[in-house]
């Protein structure tokens, strides 16, 4: 009978790693093939580095330049200002916090619950207005204002994991700087925060990766216009954005275009996975 379990078990196991794998590789499928449909045809090179998109003007223009720039402005900037304040609350929750871990952790996991729609209409009411009066933009929709909206969406995605990692490194690496003489804040700065390294990166990956992929509140206030950005306190559009925008009426080569921008993100991601990733690797053999 115990046979029998563990190999039911496996083979569960076995057909949902399977399905996993089945399903990632009928989307990239799907999205590679109208992708490079329409890349066959109007070429990589204009699709890439045009910087008008006029998807149904004649002739049709399918530049997305300046999505690509707005997509990273947005993305590197709220990745800087959320990192700081992640590994702060990080370090706090796993090495000061005590009375108050419970009630900080139980805030974060309601942080990465809130529906992304309610964060874009908190920024829209609330964050638009302070930043554009505060700093006196003309714009009151831009990508400054959408990268501090995403640097709070993707906080908890930091802690959390930055969290876990700093609680894995073993409590005698602690305990054993602190009997050579380090206080508590070397200790931290010096030991475990460096061993913690690898988890670190993990929580910066997947942060990236939700802040280059999120779409309806990064829509209600980027401004949502497709030019190249001169300034971070200007409109602009994302490539997610322009996807979602245009996507719900556009047929032919533009749904085709739109395909081909999704394809453009998702090779996007993958690079950022393999240049942090050997970032990371370099950084544990240097430990």
């Amino acid at each position: 009978m115990k046979s029998f379990k563990e190999r039911f078990g496996e083979i569960l196991f076995l057909i949902s790693a399977a399905m996993s794998v089945v399903l990632i590789a009928l989307i990239i499928f799907f999205i590679f093939r109208a992708g490079f449909g329409f890349i066959s045809k109007y070429g990589l090179v204009p699709f890439i580095t045009g910087d008008k998109w006029a998807p149904i003007a004649k002739p049709a223009s399918f530049g997305i330049l300046p999505m690509i720039v707005g997509s990273i402005i947005v993305t590197v900037v709220s990745t800087i200002i959320a990192l700081p304040f992640g590994l702060a609350v990080s370090i706090f929750m796993a090495y000061y916090a005590d009375k108050s871990y419970k009630f900080l952790k139980a805030l974060v996991n309601l942080l990465a619950a809130i529906p992304s729609v309610v964060y874009g209409f908190f920024a829209m009411v609330v964050l638009a207005p302070i930043v554009s009066n505060g700093l006196h933009i003309k714009d009151q929709y831009n990508m400054f204002t959408a990268s501090l909206l995403l640097s709070i969406m993707i906080l908890p995605t930091m802690v959390n994991i930055s969290e876990n990692s700093l609680r894995q490194v073993p409590k005698s690496f602690y305990h054993g700087s602190l009997a050579l003489g380090a206080t508590k804040e070397e200790t931290i700065h010096h030991v475990m925060v460096p061993y913690a390294k690898s988890g670190i990166f993990s929580s910066i990956i997947l942060a990236i990766g939700r802040a280059i992929g999120e779409t309806m509140a990064v829509y209600l206030v980027v401004g949502n216009q497709p030019r190249m950005p001169l300034s971070i306190f200007q409109g602009a559009r994302t490539l997610t954005t322009n996807i979602v925008l245009e996507m719900g009426y556009a047929s032919g080569m533009h749904r085709q275009s739109l395909i081909a921008t999704g394809m453009v993100l998702f090779f996007f991601i993958l690079l950022i996975n393999i240049i942090f990733n050997i970032i990371r690797d370099r950084s544990n053999k240097k430990l």
